[in-house]
């Protein structure tokens, strides 16, 4: 048997808000509720306790909500610019070191050409 804990009470309105965008999104659509189950290859239950934002339910099932209203696309904008993440990466990189001599050499006109720490080139 399968036990799953509570989710967190934030997690809770996060889902209850999404099942009533995509209740609200349904509506919009003029789609009944019998129609959308049908659609979804869901039950009314299973579909009402989605628009409820019951955790229960199988992402799977909240992706074919989505497809049936004709916004699965919506699914790839999430973690899609993971700013957290990406500054943490940047974290662990390795920092990038400018070389410590100048290196001098001479150009075909005979003056002196520098390499400055910054890559650019200088003529004395």
């Amino acid at each position: 048997m399968k036990t799953s804990s509570r989710p967190l009470p934030r997690i809770e309105k996060q889902m209850t808000a999404l099942g009533q965008r995509l209740r609200e999104a349904r509506l919009r659509r003029s789609i009944s509720t019998l129609l959308f189950a049908e659609r979804m290859n869901v039950s009314r239950d299973t579909l009402n306790r989605l628009e409820k934002g019951d955790p229960s339910i199988a992402m799977g099932t909240y992706v074919r909500a989505l497809r049936v209203l004709g916004i699965e696309k919506d699914i790839d904008k999430v973690a899609q610019d993971d700013e957290l993440g990406r500054k943490l990466q940047d974290l662990k990189m390795p920092i990038a070191r400018k070389p410590r001599g100048r290196s001098v050499s001479s150009t075909s006109v005979g003056t002196e050409s520098r390499t400055e720490d910054d890559g650019h080139q200088e003529t004395d």
